[in-house]
């Protein structure tokens, strides 16, 4: 049984080929988590799968409708029987995401996220879920990217998802810190002749100085 689930309520399936490489994959292929993608029209109850309709009162667009998703809420809740779960709706007016939040979402057994849709979804879902997420104050066509960037942060914290946990920055300088990295060649010349160097005190093999340099030029990273 998987440290947690996602299960990710869509009109377009085809969009999360991302979740299934790297290290997402090997999460998977490990039993670590489990992703399943649902496709919204698979819960419409006319014969033309429908899922929008236009708003009532007029307005521009084509809104979600409430019945698909409510039909999709209990089967994908049915299919896996947990009382640590959350239910998120990907809306712009939500709460903005932050790695404060993966952390408390990384310690459910399964999270559904509902994608928003970029002309609105019935208001009435809210009465469904348990929160809204923004991933940050622009618009997007639709809530796949956010579901995928929820899915990607909060599997990080999962163990045994990562394969060295001092990846997670903040779990060894109890902050989250963004330090200047470099890998060979020692020398890289661009076309014009540019020569971009590695710092020589990285070549040193002074662990202590290397560990004072790092510090050094170190930026925390304000979240």
């Amino acid at each position: 049984m998987p440290k947690i689930r996602f299960d990710i309520l869509t009109l377009f399936p085809e969009a999360f080929s991302y979740l299934n490489q790297s290290i997402l994959k090997k999460a998977q292929e490990k039993g670590i988590i489990e992703i399943k993608i649902w496709n919204l029209r698979d819960f419409a109850s006319d014969k033309h799968k429908t899922t929008d309709d236009y708003p009532y009162g007029g307005g521009p667009g084509m809104v979600l409708k409430i019945e698909p998703i409510y039909n999709a809420l209990e089967k994908i809740k049915e299919s896996y029987k947990t009382k640590k779960r959350k239910i998120i709706l990907t809306d712009l007016r939500g709460k903005i995401f932050t790695q404060k939040i993966a952390k408390e979402l990384s310690k459910e057994k399964q999270i559904i996220i509902i994608c928003g849709h970029y002309e609105g979804i019935d208001e009435r879902v809210k009465k469904l879920i348990d929160m809204s997420i923004s991933i940050g104050k622009y618009v997007l066509t639709g809530g796949e990217l956010p579901a995928m960037v929820i899915v990607d942060a909060v599997a990080r914290h999962i163990k045994g998802v990562l394969k060295n946990p001092f990846s997670l920055e903040e779990a060894r300088f109890n902050k989250l810190l963004s330090i200047p990295v470099y890998t060979r060649p020692e020398i890289f010349v661009t076309k014009e002749g540019k020569k971009l160097k590695v710092p020589k005190i990285l070549l040193s093999g002074n662990h202590k100085k290397i560990e004072e340099w790092r510090k050094k030029h170190a930026k925390e990273i304000k979240i």
